[in-house]
């Protein structure tokens, strides 16, 4: 495939900079667009809100491809946060490329954005439900998915969207080095004995399904697709991975699953009146996810976009401990 220009949104995260590092390595020119300098080597910076839509048509310019990955991600916060960023975001990529005459777009979603609150064995990527998915962070991912998908075909424009669930790796701090820290100081809770089984996605995986969901925009534009390493392990198996590999305890708190939903729901009013500086410790959403099965059929993704992950889960925790190793746990 020849070389092309590609924007990356988001690429100051961990799975942005991924992909973009990809597409760098393989000869595209790649740019990235977000409030600051991603600093990645060999892309290209430009800075902007994902909210303005003069700088997002001034990253857009002379682009061939989006793949679009920056948004709110929080469990908590004002609603009207995530819908400016989520759905005006995503609204101003989408009219950015329509106004240039088109190119390709991956809208990089979430599972949540089908997750209903009940549990989720072994589907595929089921609709995108903004009035039932559980969450500003939730709904307003369904709403963007639907006002991207929508545009597929128009004004030649091709749109996929891509779904990996619980992407983790070395250096994440929102995932694994919340869940780290909160199990050294012995106050990460297992709800249900953390017994209900959960896909993942290591993060590499994540990156190459996403560059390949790009490579093949032609033949699969309309379609959307959960994305996971496809190794179902229990909730319990996972956040003691992560301790593992980190060197901490592993989580000892048992809280039975209702309990925490009914903490969470409390915590959420509370932290509406009175926010605290950081994420709440529990909400209802992440009581559920931590209590609910949610793994998924891979058959077609894999078919489809014709990959395979390259790294399995375990190999992600040795991979995980090393990078602990070089960066230990500190109190």
């Amino acid at each position: 495939m020849s070389a092309r220009s590609v924007l990356v949104t988001g690429a100051s995260g961990m799975l942005g900079g991924a992909v973009a590092e990809r597409l760098r390595d393989r000869g595209d020119s790649v740019r990235a667009f977000q409030r600051r300098p991603a600093g990645i080597p060999g892309v290209a910076d430009v800075q902007g809100s994902l909210t303005s839509a003069e700088d997002v048509r001034r990253a857009v310019d002379g682009v061939d491809a989006v793949v679009h990955l920056a948004a709110k991600v929080s469990i908590s916060g004002p609603e009207e946060e995530y819908r400016a960023i989520n759905i005006g975001g995503t609204g101003n990529v989408v009219d950015a490329l329509r106004e240039r005459g088109g190119g390709a777009l991956v809208n990089v979603s979430s599972p949540s954005v089908a997750h209903l609150g009940t549990a989720i064995v072994g589907l595929g990527a089921t609709p995108a439900d903004p009035a039932h998915a559980r969450g500003p962070y939730a709904r307003t991912k369904a709403a963007a998915e639907q006002l991207a998908m929508a545009a597929d075909g128009h004004d030649g424009l091709l749109v996929t969207s891509v779904r990996p669930h619980i992407v983790w790796g070395p250096g994440d701090t929102q995932l694994v080095g919340r869940i780290v820290q909160r199990a050294a100081a012995g106050r990460l809770p297992l709800l249900d004995d953390g017994m209900a089984l959960i896909d993942t996605t290591y993060v590499d995986n994540a990156a190459d399904a996403i560059v390949a969901a790009l490579d093949r925009v032609e033949d699969v534009h309309g379609e959307s697709f959960v994305v996971t390493n496809g190794e179902p392990r229990t909730v319990r198996d996972v956040f003691g991975g992560f301790c593992d590999a980190a060197g901490v305890p592993r989580p000892t708190l048992r809280v039975p699953g209702a309990v925490g939903r009914l903490a969470g729901r409390l915590v959420e009013a509370v932290w509406a009146v009175r926010p605290g500086e950081d994420e709440p410790p529990m909400t209802e959403f992440l009581a559920e996810q931590m209590s609910t099965a949610h793994w998924f059929d891979q058959r077609a993704t894999q078919e489809r976009l014709a990959w395979t992950p390259a790294v399995s889960v375990d190999e992600g925790f040795d991979r995980l401990a090393a990078w602990f190793r070089e960066h230990p746990v500190t109190a």
